[in-house]
């Protein structure tokens, strides 16, 4: 009987260490994929970020990035923890999982939050973030970021067109003649910016705002999905872990 027990045992303990193994190849998967998200929104997406007042939306892939650089390592150590059978590993890999599964859902978190009030934090402060810093000593970045949301969104200000004259640099005089940035333009060519009109200039209704936050909350959607989907995943192989741990536990006594 002793004997039939020990053998059930082992079978459970060979099944479990394979779900387990199984478990680590789609979870060393699933952090290249989690870091991929993080490195994409920052190294793609970063132009827009100096446009946004709060530093949620780089705080979320920030975090992204770190789990997903955890997870890899942590894929590795699971393995050798599995095949090896030592519960001290099992313990630490425990341990690791449970911190990357609160990293995920922290991230997960922000960017549901940060989902709902942006919309007011870009009403905000995107207009005077354009006219008060773009071409002003200094906001480089944000200059370069106007010029590139204009561009590659079609569109001209925060709300439309006519907010570019409340802009410091059209008012100073150092604009050439200019009433809205070339960037405005249909066609960009030198100080084509100085005709007002919607045959030259992109005249879209809710100006750059609306765009911008369409964009940025599609982002959110990903790293959220991500997030919270990955952190989900976890609690298979916590369960998994635990259940080897106590399995090798019951076979060393």
């Amino acid at each position: 009987m002793g004997e039939f027990n020990e053998k059930k045992t082992t079978c459970g303990t060979v099944c479990l260490k394979y779900l387990l193994f199984t478990f680590n190849c789609c979870f060393w998967l699933a952090g290249l994929a989690v870091m991929a998200v993080g490195i994409w929104t920052l190294a793609l997406k970063s132009d827009y970020i100096s446009l946004l007042a709060s530093s949620t939306y780089l705080a979320t892939a920030y975090i992204l990035v770190v789990a997903g650089v955890v997870v890899m390592v942590t894929g590795v150590l699971g393995c050798c923890a599995t095949f090896k059978e030592r519960r001290n590993l099992l313990r630490l890999y425990f341990i690791l999982l449970l911190i990357i599964f609160l990293l995920e859902i922290i991230a997960g978190v922000l960017a549901y939050v940060y989902y709902q009030q942006l919309n007011t934090e870009l009403k905000e402060n995107l207009k005077d973030t354009m006219t008060k810093r773009y071409h002003q000593p200094g906001h480089e970045g944000v200059t370069s970021a106007v010029d590139k949301l204009q561009q590659e969104f079609h569109c001209c200000g925060s709300n439309n067109s006519q907010d570019w004259r409340e802009s410091e640099w059209i008012r100073s005089g150092q604009a050439g003649k200019r009433v809205v940035p070339d960037s405005c333009c249909k066609t960009v060519v030198p100080d084509c910016g100085r005709r007002d009109h919607a045959s030259n200039i992109y005249k879209v209704e809710g100006g750059c705002i609306t765009k911008l936050e369409t964009f940025i909350q599609d982002h959110l959607r990903v790293i959220g999905a991500v997030g919270i989907g990955i952190a989900c995943v976890q609690v298979f192989g916590m369960i998994f872990t635990c259940c080897l741990y106590r399995n090798l536990k019951l076979e060393h006594y």
